[in-house]
């Protein structure tokens, strides 16, 4: 059975997976800062993207993702492991991005954040997040 520390640290984690799709989603990019260590690390590369530090992938979603008229994460399959003041989850996303352009086209893609988490004084936050790749299709 889950102690009620166990079940608050799953519902805070969950919460900023959540956190991080709303800040994406909404192109509020500074709510960020809320969701990653300021040193955390960040790979994109299997979707087409970046990978390094958080100030360096914030300053490039924000340059790259206004390309994109219409996105959005849906989450799923969310695994969490907790250690202590550390812990690691693994979700699948569903992220469909409507490319700018005179063509109406739309990139899907499925993939699987890999994510590190560590207890902060602010709460919990990712230390580091990896995509791994399901699929992906244009349309």
């Amino acid at each position: 059975m889950l102690s009620l520390q166990e079940i608050s640290d799953r519902l805070e984690i969950q919460q900023l997976l959540v956190d991080y799709s709303t800040a994406i989603d909404q192109r509020r990019f500074d709510d960020l800062d809320a969701v990653f260590t300021p040193d955390a690390y960040i790979d994109y590369r299997v979707s087409g993207g970046i990978d390094g530090r958080f100030p360096q992938v914030k300053a490039w979603l924000k340059e790259v993702l206004p390309n994109f008229p219409a996105y959005y994460h849906m989450l799923g399959n969310v695994d969490v492991r907790i250690t202590g003041d550390t812990a690691t989850s693994r979700a699948i996303c569903f992220n469909p991005m409507v490319l700018g352009g005179d063509a109406a086209q739309i990139y899907f893609v499925g993939i699987w954040y890999v994510d590190e988490l560590v207890r902060t004084a602010q709460g919990w936050r990712m230390s580091r997040r990896v995509e791994e790749k399901c699929f992906d299709k244009l349309v």
